[in-house]
């Protein structure tokens, strides 16, 4: 719960300072983020979307998984849940899912995922360490 609670405003947050450079410029060497090329429908409407990260250690501040997604205006996106990164160097798995009623449909989509760091005392802010855009087909389940 704490996630959903943390990732709607720093996404927000970070949208608003991200009048940054493109995604590949983000991108640490070491740190990368895939996005699967299916996200899934369950008939509750929870959207799931999933990939791999891999970041190198960190500073011990909290590294996040957000997604996003956008279908039809690609100017309209929705976050999609939070991940709590393990920056450990490996790669691993990350899942992200949000219940999204009559929101999205069967189709073609558009995700970004990004690899974030929440650091500072006080108001944390995002420093991105990797970003993926990524055309999807959404797939019903269930």
């Amino acid at each position: 719960m704490f996630l959903r609670q943390v990732a709607g405003p720093v996404f927000a947050a970070a949208l608003l300072l991200s009048a940054a450079p493109a995604a590949g410029a983000l991108s640490r060497s070491s740190d990368e983020v895939t996005v699967d090329p299916t996200g899934y429908l369950a008939p509750d409407g929870t959207l799931t979307l999933s990939g791999t990260y891999r970041c190198a250690g960190g500073t011990g501040d909290p590294v996040l998984v957000s997604s996003s997604i956008s279908q039809g205006d690609h100017r309209v996106q929705r976050g999609v849940g939070g991940t709590l990164a393990v920056c450990d160097g490996t790669e691993h798995r990350w899942t992200n899912s949000e219940t999204l009623r009559g929101a999205y449909s069967p189709g073609p989509a558009h995700v970004e995922a990004t690899l974030m760091e929440l650091s500072g005392s006080g108001l944390p802010l995002p420093r991105f360490h990797a970003v993926r855009q990524q055309d999807v087909t959404l797939t019903a389940r269930g």
